[in-house]
Formats: C-alpha cells, sequence, structure tokens
C-alpha cells in the first residue's frame, strides 16, 4: 500500500473539501445513508462543469485506492437576497452491504484525521 491523502472528487483532478459529514440509519430498514455537505464545489469555482462532463460518480480516494458510488441524489441549496448564492451542496450516497459500509468508513476515518474533523453525535437523525 502506498500513502494518500485522502481526497473527494466529482471531476477528476479537482479535490473538493468536505464541510460536513452526517450518517444515517433507517431504524425500520436497517439501510445506511451517508449525506456529505460542501459549502462551495472547486468544480464550479472552476467553471469545470461546463468543461467537463459529470460522469455520474462521486470518488472517493485514500491508500486502499478507489471508492466509485453513483450518489442517489444531489441537493444544491441557495441563499442571499435574491436566493441565487451557494449555501451549500448535499451529496446523498445509500450503501446497503457491510463491507462497503466497513470500507467507506475507513475512508471516512481516513480523512477525517487528515482534515482536522471529528466524529460527534447529533441525536435522532434517522430517515
Amino acid at each position: 500500500m502506498y500513502s494518500q491523502i485522502p481526497t473527494i472528487h466529482f471531476y477528476e483532478g479537482i479535490s473538493e473539501e468536505l464541510s460536513n459529514v452526517s450518517l444515517r440509519r433507517d431504524r425500520a430498514t436497517g439501510g445506511r445513508k451517508v449525506v456529505f455537505m460542501f459549502q462551495k464545489l472547486e468544480s464550479i469555482e472552476r467553471f469545470n462543469t461546463f468543461k467537463n462532463r459529470f460522469a455520474g460518480t462521486f470518488r472517493l480516494t485514500d491508500s486502499e485506492g478507489e471508492i466509485s458510488v453513483e450518489p442517489s441524489g444531489i441537493r444544491f441549496i441557495f441563499d442571499g437576497p435574491e436566493g441565487d448564492d451557494l449555501e451549500r451542496v448535499e451529496c446523498t450516497l445509500e450503501i446497503d452491504r457491510n463491507d462497503h459500509w466497513e470500507r467507506f468508513m475507513r475512508f471516512m476515518h481516513r480523512y477525517a484525521e487528515a482534515n482536522g474533523m471529528a466524529y460527534g453525535e447529533t441525536g435522532g437523525q434517522e430517515s
């Protein structure tokens, strides 16, 4: 294995900075959902969305390799006086398999450690 700083990408070569993440579990079904929150997207800042086509996958890369996941939803939340200031972007992933969840959590621990993030309980976040 090689050492690599964990990164998150919508577009190849442009790392995005995660602002927050919410891990949720549906009590009725046991399904797991992850909601990534970004205050801004570098790919939008660089107008990369107009130059390159979004491949439909969200890529998480660390020392174990790359995880490619198709988001189940992406929401753009706008604010400001005219309602056109990007407040945040929420990207939702659904993870059903235990082995995929375990791999995802290893990535998140590495990402959190590399970016000064900490885990904290917020209370009933079930869907």
